[in-house]
This record gives structure tokens, C-alpha cells and sequence, in this order.
């Protein structure tokens, strides 16, 4: 199935020599996967790069490409594996995978380092895996990458005039506010807020591409944004935030272009966001926000992760005994990826975003009707959901991999 399996192998083996954290990179192998792991390195511009391709028990291995310069291959592992979860609950024939490049976006040319990334990976894809926007990449890295591959097929997210739904548009976020608007309805009297999406009070960690689209949605809807951060700092403002002047600080590449310039409201602390008091917390921006350590400091009700793995399980846990209600990323999120779907499958932008609201209307309310029901954490529910269907599939794959080796020793 792979043009050149041996390719990435040899890759593999010399990003070794150079990287010293390598060796203990099979230490998350469990029964789901990885399937595969692929370090490359590209001498010439310094490009190293990592490709996890999960589980593929379902379709190939689909999930973004993200620059950062502290991109580790378990945080790669980990995002895919929200990949295979999120597929799964979306019921769309995609796997698990996701990519990362090890650089710093601001400060290096994003297009040559994406293109001699897919160039080094393109033994794997489309067959096993296909790309798409991520943290730092977007149209234009993504159109770099199909170049460089030579097939329209090995990602999604491209631009409009190749074919494709990028994510600009704001699949992502509108996912997340169908998501969030669902979940007021079901348990929005349960957590003691309000269940009409006009009458509540947001914050949104991180004004990047989901960042603006549910701001952008909840400003459509009615809701009051109170605070809004992104790297460089946090701007408040408990009467709201106007999001058509607040726009033109998304996608801010440095302080000057930061949120925290906007002028009608309170610059306060990056982090102190999550001290805010209000209905609704949405972190947008990267993993790990809400921890044992930073848990306590949370006020709001209600979490809706548009950000990957933005909850540790043990901060869930505190959390929940507490009251607050956490709507996972693979759920609450999948809007890019179903979109990336409705891309792949030639639909148009109004049958992405109405396929969008179907899948994950529908997913919310059955993982939300599981938690009232059962008392646990909807992400408990959500996975139990994915595993089910996953297995289903890994088991139909063994049966027809044993008929073909019986036909083959025949």
C-alpha cells in the first residue's frame, strides 16, 4: 500500500542521530495503536519533522499538520489519537494520524519547510495518510504540501480555486458553537446556567482560526463575550466584546497584532482568563490548560474544548466532583474534520456546514443523554461511543486479513 515503505524507515533512523529523545518514542504503543511513527530530517534547512499515524481500522490516518518548536512526538501521538477518537464518534470513514514540524512559525519560511516535510513523507499519503490545516498551518501551507506531493487527494483545507473547503472559513468553530448551543438546551438548567445560547457569558482562550469562528458564531447568536486571550495577553470586558472590531487582532503573528491592543475593554494577565467569571469557557488555543494546577482557578460551568487534549483527565476529574461539565475535543471540535469529509467527498461549502451540524447536533445529544443517564463525564461517554465503533471496524479488518492469507496459502 505505501510507495516506498523502506524510505521512511531509513528517515527514521537518521532523525535518531540527531534527536536524542527518540528511543522512548514506542513507550505509548497500546492495542489501538500507533500504527506507525516516522520521524524525518532534512539536513539542508534544518526541517525535522514527525508523522504518527494512529489507527487506520476505519479509513486512512487523517489529521493536521502543526509547526511549533516544541512539537515532541508524544504531543503528535497524542493528537492523533484525538483523531481516531474524533473519526470514530463523527462516524466518517477517516483513522487517526497527525503530523507536527519542529520550528518556530515566526521566524522561519513556513512553505519550504512544509514542502520538504511532505516530500519525506510521501511514501505515506494519501493511502495511509492525509494532511490538513493545524496550529501555524493554513490554505497556503496546505497548498505548498499537495505541490510538493503532486495529488489534490493528500490533504484538505486547501484553497477554494484547488477544489477545497479551507478551514478559514470557520469549520472548526462552527462546529463548536453547534456543539456548546446543543448542550445548553440538554443540561444547561442542570449546571445552573442559562440554556437560551443569547443569554450567556463567554470566554475564548486562544483568536486564532477556531478562536474567531466561534466568536464569531456566538456574536451571530446573542452571547456576550466577556474576555478573549491569545499569546501575548488577555483583554476583558464584562459589558462584551465587539467581535467585528475584535477581528482584526485574530491570526496575530506578534504583540503588536495582539487582542490585547483592542480598545474598548481591560488588559489583564494571558492566563488570568480562566479566572474570569462566566457560563462558558472555551479554549481554542494549545493542550494542556486546564490541569491539577490550574483547575481551581476555573469559574465557569461549562468547558467546550475547541482545542485539542485542553483538559488532563485528572483536572476532568476535579473538575466534575465539582460541578463543572467538560465537552471533549473529539466531540465538541470535529467540525474541521467532518468538513475535511464533505472536502473529500466533493461537497460544497453549504453541504459541509449543514453535514457540520447534523453530525455533531446529533453526537451531543446522544453523549449528553449517555451522562445524564449514567452520571459520568461526557468524555467517558464519547469514548465509549468511538471504542465501540473502532472495534467493530479492527475486527472486520482481522476477519478479511485472515480469508486473505487462507486464499493466498491455498
Amino acid at each position: 500500500m505505501e510507495k516506498n515503505a523502506n524510505n521512511g524507515q531509513k528517515l527514521l533512523q537518521i532523525y535518531k542521530t540527531d534527536n536524542g529523545d527518540s528511543p522512548g518514542i514506542l513507550s505509548f504503543l497500546d492495542s489501538w495503536g500507533p500504527e506507525q511513527v516516522v520521524q524525518v530530517y532534512n539536513p539542508e534547512i534544518d526541517m525535522k519533522g514527525i508523522l504518527v499515524i494512529d489507527n487506520t481500522a476505519l479509513g486512512p490516518g487523517k489529521g493536521g499538520i502543526r509547526i511549533s518548536p516544541t512539537v515532541t512526538p508524544m504531543e503528535v501521538f497524542r493528537l492523533a489519537r484525538a483523531m481516531t477518537w474524533k473519526c470514530a464518534l463523527a462516524g466518517i470513514p477517516f483513522g487517526g494520524a497527525k503530523s507536527g514540524i519542529i520550528a518556530d512559525p515566526f521566524k522561519t519560511d513556513k512553505i519550504k519547510l512544509v514542502k520538504a516535510f511532505a516530500k519525506l513523507i510521501a511514501p505515506y499519503v494519501p493511502e495511509r495518510y492525509i494532511a490538513a490545516p493545524d496550529m501555524n498551518v493554513g490554505e497556503k501551507e496546505i497548498e505548498a504540501f499537495v505541490t510538493a506531493i503532486g495529488d489534490l487527494n493528500g490533504a484538505t483545507g486547501k484553497p477554494k480555486r484547488l477544489g477545497g473547503i479551507p478551514h478559514e472559513l470557520g469549520t472548526t468553530g462552527f462546529g463548536v458553537g453547534v456543539c456548546l448551543e446543543t448542550s445548553l438546551k440538554i443540561i444547561g438548567d442542570r449546571i445552573e446556567i442559562p440554556e437560551d445560547i443569547s443569554n450567556i457569558e463567554v470566554a475564548i482562550q486562544g483568536f486564532g482560526n477556531v478562536g474567531i469562528g466561534i466568536a464569531k458564531y456566538l456574536a451571530n447568536k446573542g452571547a456576550k463575550i466577556v474576555a478573549i486571550s491569545d499569546m501575548w495577553g488577555c483583554i476583558y470586558n464584562k459589558d462584551g466584546i465587539d467581535i467585528k472590531e475584535a477581528e482584526k487582532y485574530s491570526y496575530a503573528t506578534c504583540e503588536e497584532e495582539s487582542i490585547k491592543n483592542y480598545k474598548n475593554g481591560r488588559v489583564i494577565p494571558r492566563d488570568d482568563i480562566l479566572k474570569i467569571d462566566c457560563d462558558v469557557f472555551i479554549p481554542c488555543a494549545c493542550g494542556d490548560v486546564l490541569t491539577t494546577k490550574t483547575a481551581s482557578y476555573l469559574k465557569a460551568k461549562l468547558v467546550v474544548e475547541g482545542a485539542n487534549n485542553a483538559t488532563t483527565l485528572d483536572a476532568e476529574n476535579i473538575l466534575f466532583h465539582k460541578g463543572t461539565i467538560i465537552l471533549p475535543d473529539f466531540l465538541a471540535n470535529a467540525g474541521g474534520v467532518i468538513g475535511s469529509y464533505a472536502e473529500y467527498k466533493g461537497m460544497s461549502e453549504e453541504e459541509a456546514f449543514s453535514l457540520i451540524e447534523s453530525k455533531i447536533s446529533k453526537n451531543t445529544k446522544f453523549v449528553l443523554r449517555g451522562y445524564l443517564d449514567i452520571d459520568c463525564t461526557p468524555r467517558a461517554i464519547a469514548r465509549k461511543i468511538a471504542e465501540q465503533r473502532l472495534l467493530k471496524a479492527m475486527e472486520k479488518r482481522n476477519e478479511f486479513g485472515e480469508l486473505e492469507r487462507r486464499i493466498e496459502n491455498e
